[in-house]
């Protein structure tokens, strides 16, 4: 039994002082007490927040941070950085892809971020060929996760066209092409990898509506009954050549054919109207990635008519360029301001704290993405807590809701002091508890990559 005391906490039903956990030897919270004095055995902590959901991962990018920030001699944009991104894979062992999750994951954990899903593609062997073992990739994936503590919810992605239409594969997308067949073999070992891993989560994630056809998508969204996650409408040339080859754009054509709570539409920039309040009427959570999205050019999700309509979202990292759960919450409402020339955009109503509806949206909404339920402090519940320094410049004599505020628009990942995933402590002192071990291979592999 460990117990932890807190100077503040977020409960479900709101901030509390004096808060004592106890923690069973499954990492399961068994109770919760707030307004009493630490024992002399219990671990002393600031402030407790519940750890946040990393809805999108493509962990492997994280090696190719700033690697891709040289002008070239066209316009630069999406599909160039593309043609880069996969130059680098092909270079990529599956030990590779474990050290460089592991550093991935131990960063999100450092700033917050309890559970990833993670939107696996890379399959195979450089060639194309799948390996003997057909999840090796994944149970990589899986390896880094299990090493670094963070939760995983795995989503394998269906690939196999190039384009709308059922246009066969370009060659650098040879690592990802499976059939409907293939996918099904791989899919029932990445489940059996996922479920040996504590809380671990599978679904499935149809790449984009330009790489399946409407039979493949059909055929691959039933073979599990978890969260169906796929790339939507985050160019304008996906959108105008989904038109171009349906008549519909990519959010509509997907409305027309049914979205419910399973669904997450990552991205989705670009929406009409109609397909703002069409995607919150359908229940879907929208996998929103700000960092990312700028860092690629994309646009500017509608996230205030979105939210306005009832809309559920999460965040994600994406390409790891930089990973801050604190920073993607702050992107996201910076872009709202900058596009609408306003302040305290995302805040549902006048007097509330900008920073404590984005955490709370963002929560709820990563955690249906994921297929768990949201991290709580209450009994029952795993112990995934995200501590918080108060003596932080950014965060000194805040409370309540302030505190939230000073963390997404202030301090972001400097303030996380301490982290436990399900009871265990993965962060003390702002750093990985691991992380000498993780970021000596990490370095390794860079230098053998970048030679």
């Amino acid at each position: 039994m460990a117990t932890l005391w807190f100077e503040h906490a977020l409960l479900p039903t709101g901030w509390a002082e004096r808060v004592r956990l106890t923690i069973d030897a499954d990492g399961v919270i068994t109770t919760v007490q707030p307004d009493v004095d630490p024992r002399p055995a219990d671990a002393r902590h600031a402030c407790a927040v519940p750890g946040l959901a990393n809805l999108h991962s493509h962990a492997f990018q994280r090696a190719m941070a700033g690697l891709t920030e040289t002008r070239g001699p066209a316009a630069d944009d999406f599909w160039t950085w593309r043609a880069w991104m996969y130059r680098f894979l092909d270079r990529l062992t599956p030990d590779d892809v474990r050290v460089i999750a592991a550093q991935a994951y131990a960063e999100m954990l450092e700033s917050g971020f309890t559970r990833v899903g993670e939107f696996h593609y890379l399959h195979h062997a450089p060639d194309g060929a799948a390996y003997a073992a057909r999840a090796e990739m994944a149970a990589a994936i899986a390896a880094a996760a299990e090493e670094t503590g963070a939760a995983l919810t795995l989503l394998p992605v269906f690939y196999a066209h190039a384009t709308f239409g059922g246009a066969p594969p370009l060659p650098g997308q040879r690592r990802f092409v499976c059939d409907v067949d293939g996918f099904g073999r791989l899919l029932e070992a990445s489940a059996a990898i996922a479920g040996r891993l504590p809380d671990g989560r599978i679904g499935v994630a149809p790449h984009s509506l330009r790489a399946v056809t409407p039979d493949e998508l059909a055929a691959v969204t039933a073979m599990t009954g978890g969260p169906v996650h796929i790339h939507a409408a985050e160019q304008v040339k996906e959108v105008d050549d989904c038109v171009a080859w349906s008549g519909r754009r990519p959010v509509e054509w997907l409305l027309d054919r049914g979205l419910d709570a399973r669904w997450c539409l990552i991205h989705a920039t670009h929406l009409t109207a109609d397909e703002t309040a069409g995607l919150a009427r359908a229940g879907a959570v929208a996998g929103l990635c700000p960092i990312t999205e700028a860092n690629l050019g994309d646009g500017v999700f509608p996230a205030a008519d979105y939210l306005a309509s009832g809309g559920a979202f999460g965040v994600g990292t994406d390409s790891n360029v930089v990973i801050d759960a604190a920073e993607e919450l702050r992107a996201l409402e910076y872009a709202q301001r900058l596009t609408r020339r306003a302040r305290n955009v995302l805040a549902d109503r006048e007097g509330a704290s900008t920073g404590a509806v984005l955490f709370a949206r963002a929560l709820a909404g990563g955690a249906q993405a994921l297929a768990d339920p949201a991290a709580a402090i209450q009994p029952g519940r795993p112990a995934d807590i995200v501590a918080l320094d108060l003596d932080h410049p950014s965060l000194v004599g805040r409370r309540g809701d302030a505190i939230l505020d000073a963390w997404i628009f202030g301090a972001g990942a400097r303030a996380v002091a301490a982290v436990w995933r399900r009871g265990r402590q993965v962060v003390a002192d702002g750093r990985h508890v691991r992380r000498r071990e993780i970021a000596a291979p990490y370095r390794a592999v860079l230098r053998k990559l970048l030679a």
